[in-house]
């Protein structure tokens, strides 16, 4: 009975597992944080967008009462911007698309998407798959900022500039506007431009009737032609 006590006593007790190791202070929720900003888009910057503080401050309450809402969210808003850069001399020559990417880059302050051909065309000399224009979709900080620097510095650039047609709805609520030059843009130095250029701009709105698309993008400074 002793002997079976004495090696009992000799025989090592199991060490407990190792606890994982704490995380320093402020580390816990930072490093969660950083992979999930790491995956997101970057933000334009700490200051809110100006046109975002004129819808909700100004423009929610004129849309209200020129339209008969009697609630705020009835109020149409914007949804996204996309603009459409077409590039047929990209099919022979693949340099001309990487300048028409540059000038879409430094406009929207957004990396754009290569387009191509949906299908073939003999007569134009397009085959299926060919690279053939650049697009951007913009949405939240980055769309108010690109239609506050298009409405109050782009257009007023152009020549003879009398305000943008009318007739530019589809009958849904969204609005598309032609550009002949990327030139309007301040961010375009005239130096670095192999070629003018110009643009589609389609401006996508929650409106369901063109009517209130309208009034909701005059109260947003959007110079219509009378």
């Amino acid at each position: 009975m002793a002997k079976e006590q004495g090696t009992a006593q000799k025989t090592p007790a199991t060490k407990p597992p190792a606890a994982k190791a704490q995380p320093k202070k402020g580390q816990g929720a930072a490093a969660p944080a950083a992979a999930v900003a790491k995956g997101r888009p970057k933000g334009t910057g700490e200051t809110p967008p100006r046109l975002k503080d004129l819808y909700h401050k100004t423009v929610v309450q004129a849309v209200m009462k020129e339209r008969g809402y009697a609630n705020p969210y009835q109020v149409p808003r914007l949804e996204k911007v996309v603009i459409n850069m077409g590039v047929g001399e990209g099919r022979e020559n693949a340099k001309v698309l990487d300048f028409a990417t540059a000038d879409l880059q430094a406009i929207a302050g957004q990396r754009p998407v290569i387009t191509k051909a949906k299908k073939s065309i003999a007569n134009f000399k397009l085959r299926e798959g060919v690279p053939i224009g650049a697009k951007v979709t913009l949405r939240g900080a980055r769309m108010y900022e690109f239609l506050d620097r298009l409405i109050n510095v782009a257009l007023p650039r152009v020549r003879d500039f009398r305000g943008v047609p009318p007739k530019g709805f589809d009958g849904r609520g969204n609005y598309a506007l032609g550009l002949r030059e990327q030139l309007i843009f301040p961010e375009i130095v005239y130096d670095k431009v192999d070629k003018v250029r110009g643009m589609d701009i389609s401006i996508v709105t929650t409106a369901r009737t063109d009517e209130d698309a309208k009034v909701l993008l005059t109260h947003l400074g959007m110079p219509f032609r009378e």
